[in-house]
């Protein structure tokens, strides 16, 4: 008999090891791993992550990184990583994959993080059971996107339950029959509208779902049932959470998971962020500072019109933000500060910037209209810079910077990773933590290494 789709993709959580990964998986998942404890650790000091890291006790003028990071923790592992996934998202710094439409590590490396000391992990268990998670999310969402993200889903929140259930599964080792039942058990949680982007409660889905694929697969484990095909099956998650009508679509046909083909994760990758923003700004951010560099004085332009994709619309709804996080989903403002400013980094988002009159006055001067000949969630944007004197420049791109086929160079990594952790820790412990992470492969034990309790040294 045919396996269902949620047996097929247990069967692969349960039956893959680190030495069944594909050559390269390794080295993409320590690189997103390395950038997402950065993002995470900024984000545990301001904003939502600082909300939620009080609500649970922790004292951020005295938490080190492990304590930051949920490898520490003597909470319920649950907690723990809707804490460290809301303070992962906080800043919307974290990596994308259009391969789920979302946020794949702020998913995944939250309840690995959670559940590390428990399952005594190695770095190769971590990256083995990330990559799973990612492989697990992504091919549920397959069938039913773009339309469900389109709809007014947030897709990091609902396709990656799935995620975190099966990186957790895969951590604490279970066997096909509990994998599955996690995976079900997972199929009643996801939730997240998108209609909460540019609050704090936008994070706050990535712990949502981060706590969700603990919780799963720790009830999984300890016995807890669920129907078989709850995503699959008549008003499963499929049925219910794709927009379509009945008759134009059929997701079980559209699953085309194969654990012996090509790698969602080397195919689509992961795309590291250059700016902490949505990354529907990217391509656009990139064009205008481009067009900035050839020598257009900011104080020379007279307007700026900006094409983008269908999701870049739905996605940036402030085009005259009063908040730091509403600033991150305006295209006026993120393109404003990529003309006005050296960098667009965390600052930029900030009161000062908000304020600042050569940025206020260039955004009220940004035109956004969406593309309708781009596909709905199109990477690529076109910038039309305007002098007073009336000459025109104008930049397309197709693709942001730290696409996952041409990576951001390391130094912009490090310089990334510093900028972040520096929000929370000591220079020497920033570069310490740093070294040891770039080395995840040969780490013997994730928490004791990152708290410090153990160098890293070779596996066999």
């Amino acid at each position: 008999m045919t396996q269902t789709p949620e047996r097929r993709l247990a069967a692969f959580v349960a039956e893959t090891d680190y030495a069944g990964l594909p050559a390269g998986v390794a080295e993409t998942v320590t690189r997103a791993v390395v950038d997402t404890v950065g993002v995470t650790l900024a984000g545990a000091v301001e904003g939502a992550g600082e909300t939620t890291a009080r609500s649970a006790g922790i004292d951020l003028e005295e938490a080190d990184a492990a304590t930051l990071l949920g490898l520490t923790s003597t909470t319920v592992a649950a907690e723990t990583a809707l804490r460290v996934g809301t303070a992962a998202h906080a800043l919307d710094y974290d990596d994308l994959s259009w391969a789920l439409d979302g946020h794949p590590s702020v998913t995944l490396v939250p309840p690995l993080f959670a559940l590390a000391r428990e399952a005594n992990a190695t770095g190769r268990d971590l990256i083995t059971a990330f990559a799973v998670g990612f492989e697990v999310e992504c091919a549920i969402a397959e069938p039913i996107s773009p339309a469900h993200y389109e709809a007014g889903w947030h897709a990091t929140a609902t396709f990656g339950a799935f995620g975190a259930t099966a990186a957790a599964a895969s951590l604490l080792g279970l066997d096909a029959d509990a994998t599955e039942r996690a995976l079900a058990v997972a199929a009643s949680t996801p939730a997240g509208t998108k209609r909460n982007f540019g609050s704090m409660t936008k994070p706050l889905h990535a712990g949502l779902c981060s706590r969700s694929g603990v919780t799963a697969a720790t009830l999984a484990r300890d016995g807890l049932t669920a129907t078989r095909t709850a995503v699959s099956g008549n008003q499963g998650f499929w049925d219910l959470y794709d927009p379509r009508p009945s008759d134009d679509r059929d997701p079980n046909e559209d699953f085309t998971f194969d654990p012996d083909g090509p790698w969602a994760i080397e195919t689509e990758g992961i795309h590291t962020k250059a700016y902490p923003c949505c990354y529907f700004t990217h391509t656009s951010i990139a064009a205008t500072a481009d067009i900035v560099a050839d020598e257009v004085d900011p104080t020379d332009i007279e307007r700026i019109e900006v094409r983008a994709a269908g999701g870049a619309g739905d996605a940036l709804s402030y085009s005259d933000p009063e908040t730091g996080l509403e600033a991150k989903f305006s295209m006026e403002h993120a393109v404003a500060c990529a003309a006005v400013r050296d960098r667009v980094d965390l600052e930029a988002f900030e009161v000062e910037a908000l304020d600042d009159p050569k940025i206020a006055a260039l955004r009220d001067r940004v035109d956004f209209v969406v593309d309708d000949d781009l596909a709905y969630d199109a990477h690529e944007a076109t910038v039309r810079v305007v002098e007073t004197d009336g000459t025109v420049h104008e930049r397309r791109r197709v693709d942001p910077p730290g696409v996952h086929t041409d990576p951001l160079p390391p130094e912009t990594r490090h310089r990334k990773f510093a900028e972040c952790a520096g929000r929370a820790l000591r220079e020497s412990e920033v570069e310490r933590l740093y070294e040891r992470l770039c080395d995840l492969p040969k780490l013997t034990d994730v928490a004791a290494t990152v708290a410090g309790e153990q160098s890293a040294s070779d596996l066999p």
